[in-house]
Parts: C-alpha cells; structure tokens; sequence
C-alpha cells in the first residue's frame, strides 16, 4: 500500500503520487469523489457513470421517437404487472 505525501497548491489542487495512482490504477481522465468523514479527506474513484455511454448506442431511426418507446415500455410493464386484491 503506497503511502506519501502531496502539497495542496494556491488553487486547492493536488498531485496524485505516482505509486497511488498505480496501486489504484487511475488514468488520465478518471474522476474522483471527494467526500469528508470523520475529519478526514477520502477520495475515492468514481469509474464510470450513465452520461460516458452517451452515443454508445446507434438509434433506429432520426430523430428518435420517445413518446413511442416509452408508450411501449408503459404497456410491457402493465402486462408484466400482476394486481393481487
């Protein structure tokens, strides 16, 4: 486990060491949340959220027909729902 020590500059940044971001294997990009517990700083690696898959996925068709699919979501729902009395 690397343990060093960093400088936080005029501007509240940082520098990651090297050896932490190795060991925790962080890249050019990644993001970090920073959250405070107990009194201590804690970052920890937010690796991927819904907005990266953004264009991921071609549509069927121009421009996209969202009231369509979410009437077709809605019906395969009601047809999955079972109403116990």
């Amino acid at each position: 486990m690397a343990n060093t020590t960093t400088v936080i500059t005029r501007k509240g940044q940082i520098t990651i060491p090297k050896a932490i971001r190795e060991e925790v294997d962080l890249k050019i990009g990644d993001r970090l949340r920073v959250l405070v517990r107990d009194g201590e700083v804690v970052l920890r690696c937010q690796r991927r959220s819904i907005l990266d898959l953004e264009g991921s996925v071609k549509p069927r068709q121009r421009p996209e027909d969202f009231d369509g699919i979410r009437q077709k979501v809605r019906r395969t729902r009601a047809q999955r729902t079972v109403v116990h009395e």
